[in-house]
């Protein structure tokens, strides 16, 4: 029984999961909340690995990167390439928003516990950068603060050479540690998908997303459009056929899609490019932790557009050309300079309504069924990655792809 479970491929197992768990939702709403255990133990193992992980894999990424200018430039690159995205994803959401009609029919009800997000300023955010106490970032699962950390620890064991030389092994043997812990985690993935799907089903039911049906349905048309169309681009300029690609990694976009987690996702997606895709183990180890961290095609690309269009909508402001331009500008600065703040994706609505003088009150009216979007938004952000460090990191071409 045990041996015909692991014969299904990995992707057709997570895919029946997730199938089932709607089924069940649907079906039978009162039983699958129940279900929501097997979801959180999914997400409590992933956030075991999570910390460890990054911590590791991004300092023997330095130390195989060697620091210095070829990792600044490679660095460079991919800064460059999250930034790219992230305006085309602007451009998307506001063409998919404009050209459709997403204001709700009939009355819409706001949601009377939302408080709006405060807007972090330019020193909290700069701020939020540096960890006080590494090991406490390290227990609070603050990623950002991690990542900065680790790659100051890459570096200065690469800037003493010899004499940190047996700390920069325990690094690397550490990564390989947590490779293999991960590996056993993302045994657990079906389960979790199962768990999770089943209880965002059967906890908001298909009826009370109607009202919203038409903002809901333009985002996620925007971010499929977006992840076939660009990233499907991307990959193939890395030579890798679109479908490939996307067979490959379909596992790590579930992964994504159910718990609405970038970081949670890293150990699926560090395994989809590595061991499907060839990507190298070193850049992976340094791509992923920083594409969770600044790349928001999702949160900060085309949810921001759509909402703002929304709430224009909603309240009966037209928009300008100059609004559209600065929503643009605006979601793709905010996607970078609020990178490590909690609620991401509100903090960016909230600064980009301000920017263009829409009232923060009618996020109210969206918040109820943000957990429905942040899915799609997620996979979104996490495809981006994948796609990218299938670009920017492949070393060989995989033989099962010919």
């Amino acid at each position: 029984m045990i041996k015909a479970w692991f014969a299904i491929p990995f992707w057709q197992r997570v895919l029946g999961a997730f199938v089932l768990g709607v089924g069940i939702g649907v079906l039978e709403p009162n039983v699958a909340i129940l279900l929501q255990p097997l979801g959180t133990l999914f997400i409590n193992a992933i956030k075991m690995v999570v910390a460890p992980l990054i911590l590791t894999a991004i300092v023997s990424a330095i130390l195989q990167l060697q620091g210095g200018e070829g990792l600044g430039k490679l660095g460079a690159k991919t800064i460059g390439m999250f930034l790219l995205t992230a305006v085309i994803a602007s451009l998307i959401g506001l063409s998919v928003g404009s050209l459709l009609d997403i204001a709700p029919q009939g009355e819409l009800v706001a949601q009377p516990d939302y408080v709006p997000k405060d807007v972090p300023g330019p020193a909290t955010v700069f701020l939020n950068f540096i960890p006080v106490n590494p090991f406490a970032s390290l227990a609070d699962g603050n990623i950002l603060q991690i990542v900065v950390f680790a790659a100051l620890v890459g570096m200065a064991i690469n800037a003493l050479g010899e004499v940190a030389a047996p700390l920069g092994a325990v690094f690397q043997s550490g990564a390989q540690v947590m490779f293999k812990i991960t590996k056993w985690v993302l045994e657990l993935t079906p389960i979790g998908v199962l768990g999770l799907m089943a209880w965002t089903v059967g906890s908001y039911g298909l009826s009370s997303l109607w009202p919203l049906a038409a903002f809901i349905g333009a985002i996620y048309l925007a971010c499929i459009l977006h992840i076939v169309l660009v990233y499907g681009t991307i990959v193939k300029l890395a030579g890798v056929s679109p479908w490939y690609f996307f067979k490959a990694v379909f596992s790590a976009q579930i992964v994504a899609f159910t718990t609405c987690s970038s970081f949670g996702t890293i150990p699926a997606a560090h395994t989809a490019i590595t061991e499907r895709l060839g990507v190298s183990k070193s850049y992976a180890g340094f791509v992923l932790p920083l594409g969770a961290t600044i790349n928001m095609d999702g949160c900060g690309g085309i949810y921001p557009a759509i909402a703002s269009i929304f709430i224009a909508q909603l309240y009966g402001i037209p928009l300008e050309w100059m609004d559209y331009v600065l929503i643009t500008l605006t979601a793709t600065l905010a996607s970078v300079g609020t990178a490590g703040v909690p609620g991401t994706a509100m903090v960016m609505l909230t600064v980009t309504l301000n920017t263009i003088g829409l009232p923060l009150e009618g996020i109210a009216f969206i918040a109820a069924i943000d957990r429905v979007i942040d899915m799609i938004r997620t996979a979104t952000n996490v495809s981006g990655d994948m796609a990218i460090a299938t670009l920017l990191g492949r070393e060989k071409l995989v033989k099962s792809e010919q």
